[in-house]
């Protein structure tokens, strides 16, 4: 199953994103991510959920041979709601969502983890937006929930990609840990949330939110705006055929 779940006797449940050959997620997956991890969490049963991935990688965003092999904007349209949907729902999903992740997480999974609660990651897990290499733009929102703003805009605007090491010295990636090691440190980090009392934790997780001084989903909605003008512009499309043409050499 590309998007599976694995449930612990104590309550933590593992979210395993797996679409070969790099987790570049086409349209569709976005919406079952985005059900799958609210199920999760509507459930009474749950006490925490993990995200985590299979491969190479963690996430490497839209599918943008998806995109350009559609006719019309179906799937440009399809990828934009698909990613805020789930970016919201690990944002709502009413318990704590710990991203496990390794190798690499850019574009769309930048937006899973800056709206998870928790971030554990592999030793030398890389961390980007590329999105201004596509002709897009988006999740800078949540690029900015991991670095200080000058960083931000440093990063958004370069493309370059940042270290799970140097997140972990900002205190937005709680451990960082050998690969191997990586699913049992999010398991441990899960547990001792898990063995508070739910009641409180989903309370908590509400009240979080509710103080955030940023309101993520429609922070991220405004950035989509730019999105679309660059792909009504034929912009997006310039970039987005490069890419697709650069991988198939």
């Amino acid at each position: 199953m590309p998007i599976s779940t694995t449930r612990t006797g104590d309550g933590i449940v593992v979210v395993t994103a797996d679409y070969p050959p790099v987790n570049a997620l086409p349209s569709a997956a976005w919406f079952t991510l985005a059900e799958t991890v609210l199920a999760a969490g509507d459930d009474p049963q749950t006490r925490v959920v993990i995200l985590a991935a299979q491969g190479r990688g963690f996430n490497a965003g839209v599918d943008i041979k998806e995109m350009q092999s559609t006719e019309g904007f179906e799937a440009l349209i399809g990828a934009n709601q698909g990613c805020a949907a789930a970016f919201s729902a690990v944002y709502d999903c009413a318990v704590p969502v710990i991203a496990a992740v390794h190798g690499f997480c850019v574009g769309g999974g930048i937006g899973l983890v800056g709206n998870a609660d928790v971030i554990v990651a592999a030793e030398g897990t890389v961390f980007g937006l590329p999105e201004v290499d596509r002709g897009a733009l988006g999740a800078a929102t949540h690029l900015a929930r991991l670095v200080p703003a000058h960083l931000m805009r440093a990063l958004y605007f370069t493309a370059r990609n940042i270290t799970a090491e140097e997140l972990e010295r900002f205190g937005s990636v709680y451990r960082v840990v050998p690969q191997q090691d990586l699913l049992d440190a999010a398991l441990e980090v899960a547990g001792e949330i898990a063995a508070k009392d739910t009641r409180v934790i989903r309370a908590a997780k509400a009240a979080i939110n509710n103080i955030d001084p940023v309101d993520v989903k429609k922070s991220y909605l405004l950035e989509q705006r730019y999105t679309y003008e660059l792909n009504l512009a034929g912009v997006a499309d310039e970039h987005r055929d490069a890419f697709v043409e650069k991988g198939a050499r």
